[in-house]
């Protein structure tokens, strides 16, 4: 008898697929909303932005292509970020927020999956400081969408 194979699920879905990120999203940004470091980042968001990200992060994790087939891309989340000369700071507390909201709703918090979702914040997070330092991206405008898996783990724990 041949073993089965064991399906490794994506990143999105082991985190609990589309509802799991626009919860999380939704979550995330009433906090930086209220957010004396963030607030003042954010405040002229459009109400579509919580579900833009949410989408954006769900399809970089291996989820549905909602944000491409939405007209966005790559080049499009980069340019987002140019000129807003966002600090260190700014990055570190976006990211303190999101993984308490992260805790709060109860995504998974296995070592595999918090290990593979905090790098690609992390390498995300980075980026868009990076750019909001420039006033013209450096990308071309077809750069592909990144694409983030388990990593080294290779995916989730199992006990």
């Amino acid at each position: 008898m041949k073993p089965s194979k064991i399906v490794v699920p994506t990143l999105f879905e082991w985190a609990g697929g589309m509802p799991a990120f626009e919860h999380l999203f939704d979550e995330f940004y009433n906090k930086v909303l209220i957010d004396p470091l963030l607030e003042p980042v954010f405040k002229h968001m459009p109400p579509e932005h919580r579900q833009h990200v949410a989408h954006f992060v769900a399809e970089v994790l291996g989820g549905p292509k909602l944000y491409s087939e939405e007209g966005g891309s790559h080049f499009k989340m980069i340019s987002k970020h140019l000129s807003r000369h966002l600090t260190q700071e700014h990055r570190k507390r976006w990211m303190e927020l999101l993984l308490e909201t992260a805790d709060e709703l109860t995504l998974p918090d296995d070592p595999e999956f918090r290990s593979a979702f905090l790098a690609y914040l992390e390498w995300g997070t980075r980026i868009a400081v990076i750019n909001s330092h420039q006033d013209i991206a450096n990308e071309p405008e077809d750069i592909p969408m990144p694409k983030w898996g388990w990593g080294v783990p290779g995916g989730p724990y199992i006990p």
